[in-house]
């Protein structure tokens, strides 16, 4: 049998571990396609559960304290501000607790994603700033963004001092 030209393997043994890596590449694919299929999925369901979550708590704020300031948007947002700061930190490389990348983006993105809501914030302060309300427009607008970083830092913080505790 004749050798490559590096020597290292005859040319029928390198043959044949093409014509094996080739019938082994459709059952890669489908390990791939299959990985993005469960991510998807587990993003959809934490964004259904997120979304549910986030209409459960607007419209139990809403019946607590009336329809005068979108304190619902406010509230869900500074939760899931400090949610995903909390979460981010304590499951992250240096994290007190490991999470596979798929349960980071099924509660960062999915229920995160699905419980807070940035386009509701927007179209509530326009509504505001259209009805006349212009002062609550705008403070909507700073206690909103105030409160979501500072959630997020209170969250981060929480979560790389739970970090630093020894562990049982």
């Amino acid at each position: 049998m004749k050798l490559q030209p590096d020597n290292s393997k005859p040319l029928a043994e390198t043959a044949l571990d093409r014509a094996a890596d080739l019938r082994r590449e459709p059952a890669r694919q489908w390990t791939a396609l299959s990985d993005k299929v469960v991510l998807y999925g587990a993003v959809s369901l934490g964004a259904v559960i997120g979304g549910v979550l986030r209409a459960l708590a607007s419209n139990g704020t809403l019946a607590l304290l009336g329809p005068g300031f979108p304190w619902g948007t406010f509230l869900v947002n500074v939760l899931g501000s400090f949610v995903i700061g909390f979460f981010a930190t304590l499951t992250g490389p240096d994290g007190r607790v490991f999470a596979s990348t798929r349960q980071r983006q099924f509660v960062m993105t999915g229920i995160c994603g699905g419980f807070t809501t940035f386009s509701v914030f927007s179209l509530e302060t326009i509504r505001l700033a259209q009805e006349g309300k212009l002062a609550a427009s705008v403070l909507n607008i700073g206690i909103s963004i105030i409160g979501w970083f500072g959630a997020v830092w209170l969250g981060h913080l929480l979560a790389l001092r739970m970090n630093r505790l020894k562990g049982s």
